[in-house]
C-alpha cells in the first residue's frame, strides 16, 4: 500500500526539482542535457563546407572531430550521442565525413556504411522523406549520381497554397535544396523552364521565414534546419546575404567541443513543467508568475506568412518561433489554470488561432492547415491537445469545433484501440492524450474512449509501468501519461497503483525523474529525451493519483 505521505513527499520534492531548473525569465531550461545533436553537427559541417570552406576551416575540422568521437562502437550514430544507433544520423554522418575528408575519415566512414548495410541500406528506413534527405547527402558525397537523387519539384512553388500543404514546415529546406538541384541535377527542358519561373517564389518562402525570425541567419534556431537551407542556397549561388548570415550564425553557435545542437525548446520545456506544477497545486506559487509572463510575452503577434498561419500562436521557442498546435493548445490550458485576468486577451487570440487552423476534416496538424505530410499532421495527439485548449478556455463540448474533432478522433483510432502521436514514439502517448480529451469532453463512455482505455489496460507491463505498448521497457513519460489518462477517464486509484509505485521507485536523488528518448525528432527515425516532459508527466500522475485517493 502506498502511503499518502510518501506521495506528498515525492510531489513536493519533484516540484522543487522542476523549480531548480527555472531561469529568472520563467523558462524551465533543460538545454544543457538534451540538445547536443548529431544531425545539428552534420548540418552545420555540411553547410560550412559548401558556403565557406576556407573561412570556417577550423569549425569544419572541430565538427568532424566531434562526429568521429561520438561514433558508437557498432559503427553507427544516434541523434543524441550515447543512445542506440539510428539509420538517419548514421547515413548522413558517414556521408558528410566522406565529403569533408574522404581519406582522413575513411575508417569511420566505412564503419558507418557497414552499419547501414547491416541495417538494410537507405531503403530500409521507415520514412520515405528521410530516405530522400539521406539520398541528398549521398549525392553530396558522390555516392549517388545526381540523376538518382529524388527531385524536389520546385515548380510547385508557383502554387503557394499547394506547396505549403505538400511540404509543410519543410518548405524552407525543400526550397533551398530544390534551388540547388536546378544547378546540379539534370532536368528536362520543361522542368528547367518551370523551375526558373518558380525560383522567385521558392526564394521568397525562404526569406519570409528568415525575416520573420529577425534575419539572424538561423532558421528555427536549429543547426540541422539552418544547415540544409544554407547548403542549398550556397550550392545554388542564391541568397548571398542569407548565406553569409547563416555562416556567421553557425560559427557562433558551435559549442566548445565542436558540436552543434538542435533548437532550444524554451516553451515546450516550460509548458510541460507548468502542467505538472499546476496539477500539483502550485497555481498560486509566485514562481509561476514568471512563467505566465513568459507565455504572454512569446505569443506571436505577426502572421507566419510562409506557412499561411495567422498570428496568435505559440511555437516551441523564441520571440519569433515557428507555429505549433501542440504548444498552443498546452499553453492555452496552462493560462486558463493560472490566476489573474491579464491573460484573457491572449487566451482569446489563441482560441481564434486554433479555430482558424482546424482542418476541414476536424483534425489539427502542426502548423499548416489541411496538410497530410507525415510528421506534421493530421495528428491525434495534436488534435487532442488543441481540443483540451479549447475546452479549458470555456468552449463547450457541444461546440461544432469540438464535435468535429471528436468525430475525427473516432475515425483515426487504430484497429487495436490505440492512437498515433507524430511527435512521441509509438502509441502510449497518443492514446493517453486522446483518452484524456474524451474524458474532458464528457465522452469517456463512448466506444472510442472505451477501446483506448482497454488498450492502455492491456499494454501495462508486469512491473506496473508503460512503454511503447509492444513489450519495450517502461519509461517515466509513458507511465505518467497512462496513469493520468486512466484516472481522468474514471479508473479507480487501485487500478493504477502499481504504475504510481513504479514512478516512486524510479525517482532520481534530486527528486526528479530520468528522461527517456521518447520524443520524435523524425517519427520512427530519430529520438531525443526531454527532461521537463518526464518530470512534468510524473508530477501530474502522482498529483492526480493523490487527488483521486482523497475523494
Amino acid at each position: 500500500m502506498i502511503r499518502t505521505d510518501a506521495i506528498t513527499e515525492a510531489i513536493t520534492q519533484g516540484a522543487e526539482a522542476l523549480f531548480a531548473a527555472q531561469r529568472a525569465d520563467g523558462v524551465f531550461d533543460y538545454g544543457g542535457e538534451s540538445l547536443t545533436s548529431t544531425l545539428g553537427t552534420v548540418g552545420a559541417v555540411c553547410a560550412l563546407h559548401f558556403a565557406d570552406p576556407g573561412g570556417a576551416a577550423d569549425e569544419i575540422a572541430a565538427g568532424t572531430r566531434w562526429l568521429k568521437g561520438v561514433q558508437a562502437a557498432d559503427g553507427g550514430w544516434a541523434m543524441v550521442p550515447g543512445g542506440a544507433s539510428e539509420a538517419g544520423p548514421t547515413a548522413v554522418a558517414s556521408a558528410v565525413l566522406h565529403l569533408t575528408d574522404p581519406r582522413g575519415n575513411a575508417a569511420e566512414v566505412e564503419a558507418g556504411q557497414a552499419w547501414m548495410r547491416a541495417f538494410g541500406g537507405l531503403e530500409a528506413i521507415p520514412h520515405p522523406e528521410v530516405v530522400a534527405w539521406c539520398r541528398q547527402f549521398y549525392g553530396f558525397a558522390g555516392w549517388l549520381d545526381p540523376r538518382e537523387m529524388r527531385r524536389f519539384p520546385l515548380e510547385l512553388a508557383l502554387l503557394p497554397g499547394l506547396y505549403r500543404k505538400l511540404f509543410d514546415l519543410r518548405v524552407p529546406m525543400v526550397s533551398a535544396l530544390g534551388l540547388a538541384q536546378t544547378r546540379h541535377k539534370p532536368l528536362t527542358g520543361w522542368q528547367r523552364a518551370l523551375a526558373r519561373r518558380a525560383e522567385p517564389n521558392a526564394l521568397a518562402a525562404i526569406r519570409q521565414v528568415y525575416e520573420h525570425e529577425g534575419s539572424t541567419g538561423g532558421w528555427c534556431e536549429d543547426a540541422w534546419v539552418t544547415g540544409l537551407v544554407c547548403a542549398g542556397l550556397a550550392r545554388a549561388g542564391l541568397g548571398g546575404d542569407m548565406v553569409e548570415r547563416a555562416v556567421g550564425w553557425l560559427r557562433r553557435m558551435m559549442a566548445p567541443d565542436g558540436s552543434w545542437s538542435s533548437g532550444p525548446l524554451d516553451l515546450t520545456w516550460s509548458m510541460y513543467a507548468t502542467a505538472g506544477l499546476l496539477e500539483a497545486g502550485y497555481a498560486e506559487d509566485p514562481r509561476l508568475a514568471a512563467v505566465k509572463e513568459l507565455f504572454l510575452r512569446l505569443q506571436q503577434d505577426q502572421p507566419f506568412v510562409a506557412f499561411g498561419c495567422p498570428p496568435g500562436f505559440w511555437g516551441w521557442s523564441g520571440t519569433r518561433g515557428w507555429p505549433a498546435t501542440l504548444e498552443t493548445g498546452e499553453i492555452l490550458s496552462a493560462l486558463n489554470h493560472l490566476p489573474g485576468e491579464e491573460q484573457a486577451g491572449a487566451i482569446r487570440r489563441g482560441v481564434t488561432w486554433l479555430t482558424l487552423q482546424q482542418d476541414t476534416r476536424g483534425s489539427w496538424g502542426l502548423c499548416v492547415r489541411n496538410t497530410k505530410v507525415a510528421n506534421s499532421g493530421p495528428c491525434p495527439h495534436m488534435t487532442a491537445q488543441a481540443v483540451d485548449g479549447l475546452l479549458d478556455s470555456g468552449v463547450p463540448a457541444e461546440d461544432r469545433r469540438v464535435r468535429r474533432a471528436l468525430r475525427w478522433l473516432g475515425k483515426a483510432q487504430r484497429p487495436d484501440g490505440s492512437y498515433e502521436s507524430v511527435w512521441y514514439r509509438m502509441h502510449t502517448a497518443g492514446t493517453s492524450a486522446v483518452l484524456q480529451t474524451f474524458a474532458k469532453a464528457g465522452a469517456s463512455d463512448g466506444e472510442p474512449a472505451r477501446r483506448a482505455r482497454a488498450w492502455l489496460d492491456r499494454t501495462r507491463l508486469p512491473d506496473g509501468s508503460w512503454g511503447t505498448g509492444d513489450g519495450e521497457p517502461g519509461t517515466v513519460e509513458e507511465t505518467g501519461w497512462a496513469v493520468s489518462a486512466l484516472l481522468a477517464a474514471g479508473a479507480e486509484p487501485d487500478s493504477v497503483r502499481s504504475g504510481v509505485d513504479w514512478l516512486l521507485v524510479h525517482r532520481l536523488p534530486d527528486g526528479g525523474w530520468p528522461a527517456a528518448s521518447v520524443n520524435e525528432y523524425v517519427r520512427h527515425v530519430c529520438r531525443y529525451p526531454n527532461p521537463a516532459l518526464a518530470h512534468g508527466l510524473a508530477l501530474k500522475a502522482l498529483s492526480r493519483f493523490r487527488t483521486a485517493e482523497e475523494q
